[in-house]
């Protein structure tokens, strides 16, 4: 899906990268709630958490799987970091991929930047999270429905984005090509590819909701447990002056409900599952990565066999001694493949975490506002 320069025509580049800069400037607001919160709170734990989903979501990219003809596909990743740590996150979760990608690797046109931004980060991030939360609005309060609603979240948001492409090529495309000749073959191939993109969210999802659900952030409302109020001898109705016992919460009751289960949350260490996620993505860049497909990705497909890539163009990067995925003057595959893939995780994960720390702590630093200001319990007047 990445799109390389020469697709799209300058004037309709130049339109998506500024939707893209808009979206990002959203998307930097937006993250102020999602990774802020007082000591302790969820912003503490969803910062570290997002420069982590970004450097797994460049590892997962490497590991092109075959779908069919031979065409393979891979993870786009906006549902996954939609998911895992809000949208506006998610947002910039994939956009730091994508331009690293672009700069260390020549992996989709700098030109065509905006155009990727906008296709693979803010469409899949917004269509997925949509189907993600009006899933769980519907269906009952368990484990094994948010990770069912990811995967069909993840499942909608790729061919989505395919159709977001062709709109594009429709409004920019620099070849004479049948507009439905290029929807029909970039919406049937994407739609395997997000199968394969749907198991990966949702194993992914999965995992983090049987060890830590409280790290989910679509999910939280819905995996918190309700309060309950035990018993005490003041509260029993047999006795003497005894005041009444409140009624226990109800099951959907509201997020400010559930402190006590959100504390419990906030005094678990993230270090275990962050190690570990950190072990599974440098296994993913550094050695499964060799095994990929190497068949041509969806888009690479269908512009070769529509003729769409006939005005691509070379990619300003190519000289780049990480171009393609491999260390420039290391003739071992295995070894070149593997070690620009380890050197991609470790620039995704401090240029990631980089920028949501910078965001956290600019977020700490600002007034509170008035939602914020009640954090910490109701008005004097009414305590």
């Amino acid at each position: 899906m990445h799109v390389p320069d020469g697709f799209i025509d300058a004037p309709v580049s130049a339109g998506t990268g500024v939707v893209a800069a808009a979206a990002l400037a959203v998307s930097l607001r937006g993250a102020r709630r999602e990774l802020g919160g007082g000591p302790g709170g969820a912003g503490e734990r969803t910062a570290p958490l997002a420069g982590l989903v970004a450097a797994f979501i460049f590892a997962v990219q490497m590991l092109n799987f075959p779908v069919a003809a031979g065409t393979s596909g891979h993870l786009l990743g906006g549902a996954l970091a939609a998911i895992l740590v809000g949208p506006y996150t998610g947002v910039l979760c994939v956009s730091v991929v994508l331009l690293l990608q672009g700069v260390l690797f020549a992996d989709g046109g700098l030109t065509a930047l905006g155009t990727n931004i906008t296709d693979m980060g803010v469409v899949t991030v917004l269509v997925a999270y949509a189907v993600f939360r009006g899933l769980l609005r519907v269906l009952p309060r368990r484990r094994s429905v948010v990770t069912g609603a990811s995967f069909v979240a993840a499942l909608v948001s790729v061919p989505a984005a395919a159709v977001a492409f062709t709109a594009l090529y429709a409004l920019g495309g620099t070849t004479d090509v049948s507009l439905g000749k290029v929807f029909g073959a970039m919406v049937g191939v994407h739609v395997l590819i997000g199968i394969g993109e749907a198991v990966i969210t949702a194993a992914t999802v999965g995992a983090v909701v049987a060890v830590r659900p409280d790290l989910v952030h679509g999910a939280r409302d819905r995996l918190a447990a309700p309060l309950e109020l035990r018993p005490s001898p003041l509260s029993d109705p047999a006795a003497p002056g005894a005041e009444p016992r409140p009624a226990a919460a109800p099951a959907d009751t509201a997020p400010a409900d559930t402190a006590p289960a959100a504390a419990a949350g906030r005094r678990r260490s993230l270090r275990p599952l962050w190690i570990a996620g950190l072990a599974v993505t440098l296994a993913c860049a550094g050695g499964l990565s060799f095994y990929a497909s190497s068949d041509p990705d969806g888009l690479e497909k269908v512009a070769a066999d529509n003729g769409i890539d006939k005005q691509a163009e070379d990619h300003a990067a190519e000289d780049s001694p990480l171009a393609d995925y491999g260390v420039e003057d290391i003739a071992d595959a295995r070894l070149s493949g593997g070690l620009a893939g380890v050197i991609g995780v470790g620039a995704t994960l401090v240029v990631g975490s980089g920028v949501f720390l910078a965001v956290r702590r600019r977020n700490s630093a600002a007034p509170l506002d008035a939602g914020a200001s009640t954090a910490s319990g109701p008005p004097a007047t009414e305590r």
